[in-house]
């Protein structure tokens, strides 16, 4: 099939727009906590609204297959519209958790909807590549949304004068500056709708290994050990990048005195740009070593950086805990396509299930919170070092039935000849 350029754009779009909303929660709970009054283990329940909505990422491959890309991507984003409209209009937490819960739904079916059309819009020849711009673009997304809130708390009802700021000053309440986001957001996704309303969508076949099976092949699957080992993996990883991503600044503002709105914020930002820089290094390591090896590796440095991030002096907490998103960047596709390679068939269903593992990004910051109101938060957030040691422990017991390709140094190809 012919290449359509217009749709790769709209779809590349669509990562950075789906990480623009996502990772914005971990800048701004701390002002969240002060606007609502919350105890840590009540803020832990906002994380917990949003990603627990990804357990209908299966409900969400039936409907794709039921009635098509557009319609689910403009259902999707009307979805986020009305939940970041809702919680613009209604700065409060009870409101605050079904608006997060909204856009969380809508997020999880926008994931489900738009790979399968970038294979077909992309070409098959260039999925690899596809994908991974789409990864950088949602790496751009989740390292600006965090300067982005910083620049409005502290322009937002000051003398500038900008058009603008002038308009969120109308509709931002004093002491919610953090409200203008979701004005950003409810405006965002309205647009999203208009625009993929009037392009014309291609024809999408899927593939027998993109296909969601129920009945059966679903029952098959969760009594797989294999399955439900690495649906483990997969919550395991977003619950520790989650529960990193949403605690930091909370945990840089109680212990080191560093303003949330600033400081707090760059950090986080620079947390998920050191991921991106992370995914880069790791797709060139994964060309010449085993990824359970890369995978292993990988998951101490991270455990190494939460350690120094969490008992080190500001400075150290400063650089170490951003660190730990340069050492998480290779965990999800290294998790995924080792699962994916270590089932022979139903790759769709066993996606789906994996995908569902996503609510680990709501529990693992929730329960954080709940221990951190018994024993503080920077001993709760050693939970993270539960997660991070099963998922290193994948890199030990995997036992994938095709390995990723490596490039072989002349050295080694000469050893091997003469072995033979």
């Amino acid at each position: 099939m012919k290449r359509n350029t217009l749709i790769v754009g709209l779809i590349l779009l669509i990562f950075f727009v789906i990480s623009f909303l996502t990772n914005i929660l971990g800048p701004i709970i701390p002002d969240l906590v002060e606007s609502f009054q919350l105890s840590i283990g009540l803020a832990g329940f906002l994380p917990f609204a949003f990603f627990v909505a990804y357990g209908v990422s299966i409900p969400s491959g039936i409907l794709v297959e039921k009635y098509r890309e557009k319609s689910v991507l403009i259902g999707a984003f009307a979805l986020a519209f009305l939940g970041s409209l809702l919680f613009a209009m209604i700065p409060q937490f009870s409101v605050a958790l079904i608006s997060l819960f909204a856009i969380g739904v809508g997020m999880a079916m926008l994931q489900v909807a738009i790979n399968p059309l970038l294979r077909v819009a992309g070409g098959e020849e260039h999925f690899a590549f596809n994908s991974v711009l789409a990864q950088l673009f949602s790496g751009a997304a989740s390292f600006f949304s965090p300067l982005l809130y910083s620049y409005f708390v502290q322009t937002i009802h000051t003398n500038d004068t900008s058009f603008l700021i002038h308009l969120l000053n109308q509709v931002v309440p004093v002491h919610f500056e953090w409200v203008s986001l979701y004005w950003v957001f409810a405006l965002t996704t309205l647009l999203m709708i208009m625009v993929v309303a009037l392009i014309k969508f291609p024809a999408v076949a899927l593939k027998d290994d993109e296909k969601i099976e129920v009945g059966g092949t679903l029952v098959e699957l969760l009594q797989n050990k294999t399955v439900l080992l690495f649906f483990a993996g997969i919550f395991a990883y977003v619950g520790t990048e989650q529960g990193i991503a949403n605690w930091m600044s909370k945990f840089l503002q109680l212990y080191h005195g560093v303003d949330p709105t600033t400081t707090g914020a760059t950090a986080v930002a620079y947390f998920w740009g050191l991921m991106t820089v992370g995914c880069v290094l790791g797709l060139v390591l994964l060309k010449f070593v085993d990824s359970r090896k890369v995978l292993l590796v990988f998951t101490l440095g991270a455990i190494g950086s939460l350690l120094l991030g969490l008992f080190g002096s500001k400075e150290l907490a400063l650089y170490a805990l951003p660190g730990t998103g340069f050492f998480a960047s290779v965990m999800w596709s290294i998790i995924f396509s080792l699962a994916l390679n270590s089932v022979p068939q139903h790759h769709g269903t066993f996606s789906g299930i994996l995908c569902t593992g996503i609510v680990g990004g709501a529990l693992v910051p929730l329960m954080i919170g709940g221990f951190a109101e018994l024993v503080g938060l920077r001993w709760a957030m050693l939970l993270m070092l539960i997660t991070l040691g099963y998922i290193f422990s994948i890199g030990v017991w995997a036992k994938p039935l095709v390995t990723n390709a490596i490039i072989k140094l002349k050295s080694e190809r000469i050893n091997e000849r003469m072995s033979e």
